[in-house]
């Protein structure tokens, strides 16, 4: 298979990278400043150059506050592109895998919430994330994935935690009352190439096994690099930012687990992984 990942540099693309030629696959990967996504033309000529049988889209305009302030960008990047890919997809016969996020549900659930349950953005972000999925449906072949929490090589909630520890700090202010799934990039990449082998279409939830808060989150990291730092935890109210958080985001993976025959595996596992890796 020949896969076309837009947003290779990410920290998910720098994964399905290196995962590909494990799974046989060809890899092509195109990101920012050679190819802007929201450019309609030079993206479709992307496709057409690369033939691909799949595209894998972790293109996405993440920042989640910023989007509050620019929801028109935002849209174009989460949304418009993906319409121009579902498109571009469907002219060369390829699978179209859009990468979702748990932003597009309000954080009210009390249980793992499963593909079809309602969305309800509550964020200029998670809008423009659900515009996407919308966009990316309209492909003869879809796939669309949503995740949480990532983590990988990159600029991520793990990597803030170690500068702060290197950096001397031994007090860690933490968010305790946002629930949801830390998902290390090297399992996502790898449950989704296997998607992709199994013909996966639709929706799939895929996240790291179990659940925790920001706070158990920094705690698990601080446990396992061996510093001597406190984890306090504080409310999402004394810690406000522009964009309005999803409280509860626990993710249901059954159907992820019916189609590939396991879960992921356990977030803690996963962390521990990471940080042996070093990236």
């Amino acid at each position: 298979m020949r896969l076309l990942v837009t947003g290779s540099r990410g920290q998910l693309g720098r994964a399905l990278e290196r995962l590909a030629p494990r799974f046989g696959h060809g890899f092509v990967g195109v990101d920012l400043p050679e190819l802007d996504i929201t450019d309609a033309a030079a993206l479709r000529a992307a496709v057409d150059d690369a033939g691909p049988d799949a595209i894998v889209n972790c293109a996405a305009f993440t920042a989640v506050d910023a989007a509050e302030g620019d929801e028109t960008q935002a849209l174009a990047v989460n949304g418009t592109a993906v319409a121009t890919l579902a498109e571009a997809a469907d002219r060369c016969g390829a699978v179209l895998l859009q990468i979702s996020t748990d932003y597009v549900f309000d954080g009210t659930a009390r249980g793992p919430i499963r593909e079809d349950q309602p969305t309800n953005p509550q964020s200029a972000y998670g809008r423009s994330k659900l515009a996407g999925e919308v966009a990316a449906a309209l492909a003869r072949r879809h796939l669309i994935v949503r995740t949480a929490w990532l983590y990988g090589e990159g600029a991520n909630f793990v990597g803030a935690i170690r500068r702060q520890l290197d950096g001397g700090s031994r007090t860690l202010l933490v968010v305790a009352d946002q629930i949801g799934c830390p998902t290390y990039a090297e399992d996502l990449a790898d449950g989704l190439l296997r998607l992709l082998a199994a013909g996966a279409a639709g929706v799939v939830h895929a996240v790291n096994s179990g659940s925790t808060t920001w706070c158990g989150f920094a705690r698990e990291i601080v446990r396992l690099l061996g510093a001597e730092a406190e984890v306090v935890p504080v409310t999402t109210g004394e810690m406000p930012r522009p964009a309005r958080r999803p409280a509860y985001s626990v993710l249901d993976t059954s159907r992820l687990q019916a189609l590939l025959g396991t879960p992921l595996p356990p977030w803690q596992d996963a962390l521990g992984r990471h940080l042996r890796a070093g990236r």
